[in-house]
């Protein structure tokens, strides 16, 4: 600024060309810095809409492959087969899906319920408490009235040549009494404010799962996981089921047409069993507590095991005998139970 006044001069003129002057210099660079601004925007639009045209070309090319599929009578059963599999996946994983978050929102709600019983409990006892309090000191401010009354009609009914000796330690007396009452009244107000605050406290926000909890929770949603894949016995149609939900359709061949209506019987066949399934609890449950007692955690605060601790399918026959067999649920991920975990 200094060296614009050496140059221009200090009359007004010159001060008002001095200011035009510095205005341009920073509207310029205000409109530099917004066409940096617009031609960053622009370099991310135009990446956007090429990662759009991948995108599109991308699926372009799965509905023709879909298309030449379709109209290949080679392959046009085992293009039904293969969707009617991912059907049948999809459906497991809803179920699990479903199953974990009522279960979540269930712990939730019953950890929250309890944190709020506890609070109202110590709300309650430190409301009881303080109204205690707030009772001692109305009766006290009771007696100090009564006190400070009896004090003064005792003054009123003194007689003249003993008013004069006595006034004085009397009236010393009602003013100590009216500053007592003064201060235990002061103490009423406080006490009665702070029962106010406690009765308006608001009840504290959900904490969420302690890692105890979580692991119950996982162990529930494990054992619920294989209980569906239990659901296909020993039909390695389970293996099929995740092989759609992992392949494109045309990466699988599952035969002629006779071989492919098999399937498709014996996929309804399951979808039927699945759904009449009887409620199982009480053996999910069990199921989980034997897969908690061998479940390994790498560290104090992982909510899921290692996937080898628990590679293993449980299941009780009606006499209530476990039958154990090999099965990684967990680690092959079946019905996409990963994404249902707590974590």
């Amino acid at each position: 600024m200094s060296s614009l006044t050496a140059i221009f001069g200090n009359s007004d003129e010159k001060d008002q060309d001095s200011d035009k002057l510095l205005n341009l210099y920073w509207n310029r660079a205000e409109l530099k810095k917004e066409f940096a601004g617009m031609r960053k925007e622009q370099f991310r639009l135009q990446d956007r809409i090429r990662q759009q045209e991948g995108s599109a070309a991308r699926l372009q090319q799965k509905l023709e492959h879909l298309e030449e599929l379709l109209i290949d009578p080679q392959w046009v059963h085992n293009v039904v087969v293969f969707f009617q599999l991912r059907s049948l996946g999809l459906r497991c994983e809803r179920k699990l899906a479903k199953f974990a978050e009522q279960l979540k929102q269930q712990r939730e709600q019953k950890k929250q319920n309890s944190v709020l019983v506890r609070w109202n409990e110590r709300r309650t006892a430190q409301s009881k408490e303080v109204e205690q309090q707030i009772l001692l000191k109305r009766d006290s401010v009771q007696q100090l009235e009564d006190q400070l009354q009896a004090e003064r009609q005792r003054l009123t009914n003194m007689s003249g040549f003993l008013k004069i000796f006595r006034r004085r330690a009397v009236t010393a007396n009602l003013d100590n009494l009216a500053e007592e009452l003064d201060l235990v009244r002061q103490d009423e107000f406080d006490l009665t404010q702070s029962l106010e605050k406690i009765r308006g406290r608001k009840p504290p926000d959900n904490e969420g799962l302690d890692t105890n909890s979580k692991r119950s929770i996982n162990l529930m949603i494990l054992s619920f996981a294989q209980q569906l894949y239990a659901l296909f016995a020993d039909d390695p149609l389970a293996n099929l089921v995740r092989e759609s939900r992992q392949k494109s359709v045309g990466s699988v061949n599952y035969g002629g047409r006779q071989e492919c209506s098999a399937l498709l019987d014996r996929i309804h066949q399951h979808i039927e069993t699945m759904e009449q399934a009887s409620d199982l609890a009480e053996d999910m449950q069990k199921r989980a507590k034997l897969l908690g007692q061998c479940a390994v955690f790498h560290g104090d605060t992982d909510a899921i095991p290692n996937t080898g601790s628990v590679a293993r399918l449980l299941r009780f026959d009606s006499k209530g005998f476990v039958h154990e067999s090999e099965a990684d649920i967990l680690g092959e991920n079946y019905w996409a139970i990963a994404t249902t975990l707590c974590r």
